[in-house]
């Protein structure tokens, strides 16, 4: 956002007082003060049940209206004329990059996780050729081996690794934390599951290109507000993913495998989410991952007009 507009933004939020504004209020203050969204309609087909290949992908981004589409793995290791190709592909269809999946196991035995490491310099070195920018995974929100300290030094080390090998190639690194109180009581010892402590980790590591894969719907069953995103800055951001929940299931029971496309139900105040995006001057992905059934046993081009409706719909909420 431009300083002037953060400037009158706050400005006018101050004279009715941030603590007592809606949702809504902050949709249209961000509004008012004359901000644009600079993040992109994300196509991630994995997310919705789609199959495709990079090149299926590019060619379902362009036909369904989306503005930027995931990089898979693979991408790393195209030879030069077929990343030409690729590259030359999504200029002619106004097509960016979003943000690529963490390939390494950070989560299992320290061997598995070194052995990761190993090839990972060459993996960042060929996103970054491709001209991908952005990285994410998300965090395990419980343990039934590691308290929440063990798990804390842990995650803080071998991500620290992660963060400074993305460092060296000009990549961002961001981590998704898993909100739903039926995911972190799942295991003995429950870790990180809320957005300050996700900050408490992004600090630990300390790399400075360490920042946040959001979710509204973990946002949402975290019992964040407005507030909690306003307190970030845009470049805190790394990716985002736009939910919505089930209706009539007490946050408390939500299920993490059992969510709703963006705007669906209303459950979740995707105005006031994505306003504060706005606000922040957010600029990368968004993308939608619903982990619905329904969705995933529709045939892939419903899958992706269904999809690309909705998130339609949860964007016009702030346009």
């Amino acid at each position: 956002m431009q300083r002037a507009c953060r400037r009158d933004f706050f400005k006018m939020s101050a004279s009715v007082g941030l603590a007592g504004l809606g949702a809504l209020s902050f949709a249209r203050l961000a509004a008012a003060a004359g901000s644009r969204r600079k993040f992109t309609l994300d196509l991630r087909c994995g997310a919705i049940g789609v199959g495709a290949d990079l090149r299926k992908s590019i060619e379902y981004a362009h036909q369904f209206g989306f503005e930027s589409v995931e990089p898979p793995g693979a991408v790393a290791g195209l030879a030069q004329a077929e990343l030409d190709e690729v590259l030359a592909e999504m200029k002619a269809r106004n097509l960016v990059w979003g943000a690529a999946g963490l390939a390494v196991d950070f989560r299992g035995d320290e061997a598995k996780f070194q052995a990761g490491m190993k090839s990972f310099p060459q993996q960042a070195a060929g996103l970054r050729k491709a001209g991908v920018t952005r990285m994410g995974t998300w965090l395990s929100p419980s343990s039934n081996e590691r308290t929440y300290v063990a798990n804390f030094r842990q995650h803080a080390r071998r991500l620290r690794e992660v963060c400074k090998v993305l460092g060296d190639h000009g990549l961002r690194f961001g981590m998704e934390y898993v909100g739903p109180k039926t995911s972190w009581t799942k295991g003995r010892y429950p870790f990180i599951h809320t957005m300050a402590e996700t900050k408490d980790l992004i600090a630990e590591i300390g790399t400075g290109n360490a920042g946040f894969v959001l979710d509204s719907w973990h946002w949402y069953t975290a019992g964040e507000s407005v507030q909690d995103l306003l307190s970030l800055k845009g470049s805190d951001v790394v990716a985002c993913d736009l939910n919505d929940a089930p209706a009539g299931i007490p946050v408390d029971e939500q299920m993490d495998n059992s969510r709703e496309l963006p705007a669906a139900t209303g459950v979740i105040d995707l105005e006031g989410f994505l306003g504060a995006m706005i606000t922040i001057g957010y600029d990368g992905p968004v993308r939608a991952e619903p982990f619905n059934q329904p969705l995933n046993r529709m045939d892939d081009l419903d899958a992706l007009k269904a999809t690309a409706a909705a998130m339609r719909k949860a964007f016009a909420m702030v346009q």
